[in-house]
């Protein structure tokens, strides 16, 4: 380890979005840490060393000097104001808003898109069955909202990258490499984020077999 001693938590699979979320936070701060995986099919979360870190008792949870912290946007905020050098998020204030307030609503809602498409669609390759009412309701929902706020940028939601911008193409992708039907301009865009390198780092973790 370096003399800042950073410890990140992640799920065995590598397929936590949250995870991915931390996990390109700190390749974007070009921080050195370590990784120790936890298997959460086999309930280890939940065991007390863990639990008593973790409080949440989630992936992905950050050790940092003996101070841990779960919940990836937190982990995002804390290190961008710990670390300076490459931002996290926007400079400017409603901007930067902005950007929580997405992290925060891909967090807390779409939730048919997130049971009918885990991200074994993406890292594994599995294709789900065709969407549910339900769930097309909440994919024309995510388009309206990523379409508005890509309305005069198609690279980047701010003009410049932010941890956001991982966060929503993740999203996208559960639907783009399902198969299902995305409006172009949100596939490009979704694309153009899964080249960055830290995302490839994650997307090329090596994963146990399901």
């Amino acid at each position: 380890m370096s003399s800042t001693s950073l410890l990140l938590y992640v799920d065995s699979q590598y397929a936590s979005p949250y995870a991915l979320s931390a996990f390109v936070s700190l390749h974007e701060k070009a921080l050195a840490f370590d990784i120790q995986t936890l298997d959460l099919a086999a309930n280890v979360q939940n065991e007390p060393d863990f639990a008593a870190k973790s409080l949440t008792r989630r992936v992905p949870t950050l050790i940092h000097d003996g101070f841990a912290l779960s919940e990836s946007s937190a982990i995002a905020e804390y290190i961008d104001e710990v670390f300076p050098g490459t931002p996290l998020y926007p400079k400017e204030p409603q901007s930067r808003a902005r950007a929580r307030q997405v992290q925060a609503w891909l967090r807390s809602d779409l939730a048919p898109i997130k049971q009918e498409r885990s991200t074994e669609v993406i890292f594994y390759g599995v294709k789900k069955p065709p969407l549910s009412l339900e769930a097309k309701k909440a994919a024309e929902k995510l388009f309206s909202a990523a379409e508005l706020l890509l309305a005069s940028n198609t690279e980047n939601l701010f003009g410049q990258w932010s941890i956001a911008d991982v966060d929503l193409a993740l999203i996208l992708h559960r639907l783009i490499l399902n198969g299902d039907s995305v409006p172009d301009k949100l596939v490009a865009y979704a694309k153009h984020q899964w080249e960055r390198p830290s995302v490839q780092l994650w997307v090329n973790q090596q994963r146990p077999a399901l």
